[in-house]
């Protein structure tokens, strides 16, 4: 699970640089905290489905590419 956790947090991290936008503004427009962000990027911590759907909407993908 944790090759996959990394994987999803990797695809994150991309689409939020692509979308050139910074951890604390996806932080504050999914409604979360920095640090989590931080954590779910480097697969340190399991976002709930609830959150993989916050921060989809913050960074303006679709949730599918996130979770590839």
């Amino acid at each position: 699970m944790l090759t996959e956790r990394r994987a999803v947090g990797e695809r994150i991290r991309a689409a939020r640089i692509t979308a050139n936008l910074t951890q604390e503004a996806v932080a504050l427009a999914a409604e979360t905290d920095r640090p989590s962000v931080v954590r779910i990027e480097r697969g340190q911590q399991s976002p709930t489905l609830d959150t993989l759907i916050r921060l989809a909407r913050a960074i303006g993908v679709p949730l599918a590419e996130l979770v590839g």
